[in-house]
C-alpha cells in the first residue's frame, strides 16, 4: 500500500539542504503541503542564506506545493509564528519533522560554556520550541506525527561532542515522553538516529562512505514514521539503506540486604547486577519501580 501524504501540511525544520531537503521533496512527492524551514546559517551556527527558498522553488517546479520560512528553531516566538503562517494559508498542520541543527566540535577539556549552550540551545530547545508550537494543533485535531532526530552521538557517546552528544539523548527522553502523553489524541512521536553524508557530517566520512550514506537513503525510514499508520515511541537508525531499532533496556538487578547493601556489596554483585539476562525495554519511567518490587519480591 503507498503510503501518500494528501490533505497533509508538514514543517521541516532544517530543510535546506542534507537530510531536511531529501524529506521535504519527498514528502511533496506525495502529497503534502511543506513549510520548509531553515535559517540558512553554516553547521556551526553562523551566517544565513536563502537556503531554504531554493528548496521551494524545487519543490514547486516539480509541480508541489510549499512555502519558505527562515525563523530560528532557538526562538519559540518564531515557532510559534512559523505554524501560525502554515494554519492561516493550509488550514492545519499534521507532520513536523525536527531535523535543524548545528556542530561545534571539540573535547570537552577545550570546549566553551558558550559552544556547549549553543548547541544544547538549538538541538534540544530548538525541538522542543517547534514542537510545542504545533503541540496545541495536533491536540485540537486529534493527529499528529512528530519525528526527532537524535544521533548515534548521544545513545552510544562520540568522543569529541560532549554537547551535541547531550542535546541528543535529551531530545529521545523528550520523544518517549511526548509519546506518552500525545497518545490519547494520535499524536504519534519517533526517534531517528540517521548516518548520513551531508554538510552536517563532511570532513568526518571518507569520501567513498560519504558516497554510500547519501541523505535519501534515510528518507524511506523517516517518512514512514511520520506517516498515518506509524508506530509510536520508536527510536530507529538509518543509513546507507539499512534500518535498525535501537532500544533502552533495564536488567533485573540484585535485591541488595543488611551488609551487602553497600559499596563493596554492589561491587561484589557487579557481575550478576550486569546480566542482561531477563533484562526489559520498559515503556514508561513507572516501569523501573514496578521492576524492583519484583526483584524484591523473587
Amino acid at each position: 500500500m503507498s503510503i501518500r501524504f494528501d490533505d497533509r501540511v508538514a514543517i521541516v525544520t532544517g530543510a535546506g539542504g542534507g537530510l531536511g531537503r531529501e524529506y521535504a521533496l519527498e514528502l511533496a512527492r506525495r502529497g503534502a503541503r511543506v513549510v520548509v524551514n531553515d535559517l540558512g546559517g553554516d553547521r556551526s551556527g553562523n551566517g544565513a542564506s536563502d537556503a531554504a527558498l531554493s528548496v521551494v522553488e524545487e519543490i514547486r517546479t516539480a509541480g508541489g506545493t510549499a512555502m519558505a520560512n527562515g525563523a530560528s528553531v532557538a526562538d519559540h516566538e518564531q515557532m510559534a509564528e512559523m505554524v501560525a503562517r502554515a494554519r492561516e494559508a493550509w488550514g492545519g498542520v499534521h507532520v513536523l519533522i525536527n531535523n535543524a541543527g548545528v556542530l561545534r566540535d571539540k573535547t570537552f577539556a577545550k570546549m566553551t560554556p558558550d559552544d556547549f549552550a549553543f548547541v544544547v540551545q538549538v538541538h534540544l530547545l530548538g525541538t522542543a520550541y517547534a514542537t510545542k508550537a504545533c503541540w496545541d494543533v495536533f491536540r485540537e485535531q486529534n493527529y499528529g506525527r512528530v519525528l526527532m532526530t537524535s544521533s548515534s552521538s548521544g545513545l552510544f557517546g562520540n568522543f569529541g561532542q560532549a554537547n551535541y552528544g547531550a542535546a541528543k539523548l535529551g531530545i529521545t527522553g523528550l520523544a518517549r515522553t511526548l509519546h506518552l502523553e500525545g497518545a490519547k489524541h494520535d499524536i504519534r512521536v519517533n526517534t531517528i538516529a540517521p548516518t548520513a553524508g551531508t554538510r552536517m557530517t563532511e570532513g568526518l566520512f571518507p569520501d567513498a562512505a560519504f558516497a554510500a550514506f547519501a541523505p535519501e537513503k534515510v528518507v524511506p525510514a523517516a517518512l514512514f514514521l511520520v506517516s498515518d499508520d506509524a508506530p509510536s515511541g520508536q527510536i530507529v537508525g538509518a543509513g546507507a539503506g539499512v534500518v535498525q531499532a535501537s532500544y533502552i533496556t533495564l536488567t533485573p538487578g540484585v535485591a541488595l540486604h543488611g551488609d551487602d547493601l553497600s559499596p563493596e556489596g554492589v561491587a561484589q554483585a557487579w557481575a550478576a547486577i550486569t546480566d542482561r539476562s531477563g533484562e526489559i525495554v520498559p515503556s514508561s519511567g513507572a516501569e523501573q519501580a514496578m521492576l524492583i518490587g519484583r526483584t524484591l519480591q523473587g
